[in-house]
């Protein structure tokens, strides 16, 4: 899907680590949940609530998902899942696109 129709957009941005990481929050007509975001070069960890899909529109990156050690690479077009109350991590190696899901429980 290139596009979200009949959305509300909050206005105020989610920011993380000193403005490398930024997003704004989609809420859809069915009540769920989505961002979309850019993530500028670099490691990040990140801590979920609900379990998340992270799509990755562009760029490319490598992602350590909970209860690993091994560093998968992730380029764009492809996804990955992240399990609720769980913690990733995120090397960025150039400007990443993203769009994540939130899934209800």
């Amino acid at each position: 899907m290139s596009e979200f129709k009949n959305v509300t957009v909050v206005k105020e941005a989610n920011v993380y680590f000193d403005g490398k990481v930024t997003s704004r929050t989609l809420i859809l007509a069915d009540g769920s949940k989505k961002t979309l975001g850019v993530m500028l070069p670099g490691e990040y960890t990140f801590n979920t609530g609900a379990p998340e899909v992270m799509e990755i529109l562009g760029g490319d990156l490598e992602v350590q998902l909970p209860g690993g050690n091994e560093w998968r690479t992730v380029k764009g077009g492809e996804s990955f899942e992240v399990p609720g109350q769980s913690k990733f991590s995120l090397r960025i190696k150039n400007l990443a696109d993203y769009c994540c899901s939130f899934i209800d429980e």
